[in-house]
């Protein structure tokens, strides 16, 4: 572990004695949770078969998109995993690109803190009262659950799942300090804008809650390389932030720490088709800013200030573009400096 900071790892889908075999390894070296992310198939799946290889594990859905399934369907596949792992998940949700939720899964996304709102609203209703009858109807400007009829199969092992959402933004970091139990910041953050941004953020939504910073978690993902050639640590971040950076709706982000011109230029190429292009417009400035790169040394350094407000950290490997053999590389480095 990193000075007393929590750490969590990433799995994605692979064969089913891979997936156990890997999960346990990150048990026995001290990992705290894992995250399955959603990027086209749902990340339930995933964590029902890490569940029973594992027994401490937390397991968390990093992220989940929230707006592409009923809240009613969202709450009975984490209350199933909860039931499976003995109590171990984390609901990570989140809203994503509007073109994805548009376009990729043909759902609504409409005003995304008042969607988000209403969807943690509903679940946390249906963990909580879903198998005692006294749910009729869960209706907001979104959703319109009838559950005169609904009843769980079994009485959930927690009557609250813990829930996290995601943020890159000032106010989805507000709105997870009030109506969430965690946040998971994106791994484009950098070092300024989590001071500057995301403390009086954070902040402002306990605040706004009545609540403790103590009943709130910090997880902050963060797109690492560990190699002792800076240089090739930088190319192999390259194509991630740049991938990342490609959606219109963060351009804001990027203006206000300064990248606000090579972001345009990302976008700009992606809508194209140029690949090359986005690669070519993200400069080794900005992918430092966002990356942390460097010997394993450098890069625990750099680790320790981003994560300075921090509850835990999540390194994740820059992962587009990388050929097998080197993703295995940085995933091991990773874990030679951070876990255990």
């Amino acid at each position: 572990m990193t000075d007393r900071k929590a750490v969590w790892a990433q799995i994605v889908p692979m064969p089913g004695a891979d997936l156990s075999a890997l999960a346990q390894g990150y048990e026995a070296a001290g990992v705290e949770g894992v995250w399955a992310p959603q990027m086209f198939g749902a990340p339930f799946t995933t964590l029902a078969a890490v569940a029973p290889a594992t027994q401490r594990l937390k397991l968390g859905t990093g992220i989940a998109l929230a707006f592409v399934r009923s809240p009613l369907e969202t709450a009975c596949s984490a209350i199933d995993l909860d039931l499976i792992s003995s109590g171990r998940v984390v609901l990570g949700l989140g809203s994503s690109a509007q073109s994805q939720i548009e376009g990729s899964f043909g759902s609504a996304y409409g005003k995304p803190l008042a969607h988000m709102r209403e969807i943690v609203g509903m679940i946390r209703a249906i963990v909580a009262r879903g198998h005692t009858g006294e749910l009729t109807e869960l209706a907001g400007d979104y959703h319109r659950l009838d559950l005169s009829h609904f009843r769980l199969l079994h009485k959930p092992v927690r009557g609250d799942i813990p829930i996290v959402l995601p943020a890159v933004f000032q106010k989805a970091c507000a709105q997870a300090a009030e109506i969430a139990d965690g946040l998971l910041g994106h791994p484009l953050w950098n070092d300024a804008w989590i001071e500057r941004e995301v403390a009086a953020h954070v902040k402002a939504g306990l605040d706004r809650a009545g609540r403790a910073r103590k009943d709130f978690s910090l997880n902050i993902s963060i797109f690492t390389a560990i190699s002792d050639d800076r240089h090739e640590a930088i190319e192999d971040c390259r194509g991630t932030v740049a991938y990342y950076s490609q959606s219109p709706q963060y351009l804001r982000y990027f203006e206000e720490i300064g990248f606000g011109r090579e972001a345009s230029a990302i976008q700009a190429a992606f809508a194209q088709g140029d690949m090359a292009g986005m690669a070519a417009a993200c400069t080794d400035e900005m992918v430092e800013s966002i990356a942390v790169v460097g010997t394993a040394d450098q890069v625990r350094s750099r680790v320790a200030r981003r994560a300075a407000l921090a509850d835990a950290i999540t390194p994740v490997i820059p992962h587009y573009g990388l050929s097998p053999e080197k993703s295995a590389i940085y995933t091991q480095r990773i874990a030679e400096t951070f876990y255990g």
